[in-house]
């Protein structure tokens, strides 16, 4: 029985560091992706889940899924974002008011459901530095809703008041810079496609108080705007904001004035002189005076010199395929990961994914694993041994 003992707990050792090393990334061996994707429109079958797949075009799986997490067939899955200390990667939700939380500290990855009643159509999430609160835009039901991102229990809703000017109206976009206690929330379209907004909403972080809103189109009420993301520049100073127009095709920019304690909102980019519609995501890159916004229709990944925030310049424009939509980044900074799809939307749903070499300038490969099997994806995110902060 000894000996029995003795092999069993060397076999489960050796079991244990084989597993163990299987999860240490090897050097120029893979980078590893998230992306939540649900079928076609024409495919018979409803599917969601969550697809993780090998990324790096140096590897010799590249392109090859290698886990696949399911996820409710009706649920809608939106955007993926991960707290401070990249621990919980939380997938919000068009279809329901449930938010699925992945604890990335476990393998295999444990999820929970935490339930959001005054949250319809989760949109995006942001997370307070010491990662103790988070807020969720709610486009369904015009609300925010605030979290603990400890136990991720419901604390407040931030809504509309009862009376007053400033309203928060189908918000989307969210960003917050608590340097001076202010959030900036998107007032972008109601959820069947109606009613598209022209302002944003300035929301006092500390107390949730709504402060103001501010227009976002030259033209003439409504405009119809839509303006669908706003992302602080980290560290800048002023503090300074870009917002994107998705409808109207333009990007504006949000300077704060220390003195007044207010925004000067005014327009930056016209996507049409560039023959390109749908401006979405924004990165910035501070250390490079750099901005990188992806554009839907037809698609395309642009690279902007921002040394002046107040006039980008536009660096390069990289065709990737229709619905080019959020971006994931290779740690040395190589590579950009452009997920191609945009809600499903007729001529922006490719549902590939656009590997771009960015010392090259160019798209070098890409990746249909999900598209050829009739899904697409919503949005990428790199795992978090491959994130740098």
């Amino acid at each position: 029985m000894q000996k029995r003992h003795s092999f069993l707990s060397f076999h489960m050792l050796a079991c244990s560091l084989v597993a163990l090393i299987s999860l240490i990334p090897l050097a120029h061996g893979e980078i590893l992706a998230m992306l939540n994707y649900e079928s076609k429109p024409d495919n018979p079958v409803r599917k969601e889940g969550l697809a993780i797949i090998d990324v790096d075009p140096q590897s010799a799986n590249f392109g090859k899924m290698i886990m696949d997490i399911p996820l409710p067939h009706d649920l809608v899955a939106h955007h993926i974002f991960y707290n401070q200390d990249l621990s919980k990667a939380y997938i919000t939700a068009l279809g329901k008011s449930t938010l699925h939380i992945l604890d990335m500290a476990q393998f295999p990855y444990r999820m929970k459901t935490v339930e959001t009643p005054t949250c319809q159509v989760q949109e995006d999430m942001v997370f307070t530095e010491d990662n103790k609160t988070w807020y969720l835009s709610c486009m369904g039901s015009s609300t925010i809703v605030v979290g603990d991102a400890t136990t991720d229990k419901s604390i407040k809703t931030i809504e509309t008041p009862a009376s007053g000017t400033p309203y928060l109206r189908y918000p989307h976009g969210l960003d917050l810079n608590e340097k001076i206690d202010r959030i900036l929330a998107t007032n972008t379209i109601r959820p069947d496609g109606k009613e598209p907004g022209e302002v944003v909403t300035v929301i006092e972080a500390s107390t949730g108080k709504i402060l103001s809103t501010h227009k976002v189109s030259h033209k003439p009420s409504p405009a119809g705007a839509a303006p669908v993301e706003a992302i602080f520049v980290p560290n800048s100073n002023p503090p300074l904001a870009y917002i994107n127009n998705w409808l109207e095709g333009t990007t504006w920019s949000a300077v704060w004035e220390p003195s007044k304690k207010e925004f000067n909102f005014q327009q930056v980019i016209d996507f049409a002189p560039l023959k390109q519609k749908v401006p979405l995501e924004i990165y910035p890159n501070p250390k490079e005076n750099q901005l990188v916004i992806t554009t839907a229709n037809p698609g395309y990944f642009n690279i902007f010199d921002i040394k002046d925030p107040q006039a980008p310049k536009l660096i390069k424009a990289i065709p990737t395929a229709a619905g080019a939509h959020h971006v994931g980044f290779s740690p040395d900074g190589h590579y950009a990961f452009v997920q191609n799809s945009f809600i499903n939307l007729p001529q922006m749903r490719d549902g590939s994914i656009t590997v771009i070499d960015l010392k090259e300038g160019k798209a070098i490969k890409q990746i249909n694993t999900l598209k050829n099997q009739g899904f697409n994806p919503n949005c990428i995110v790199l795992l978090p041994e491959w994130i740098t902060h």
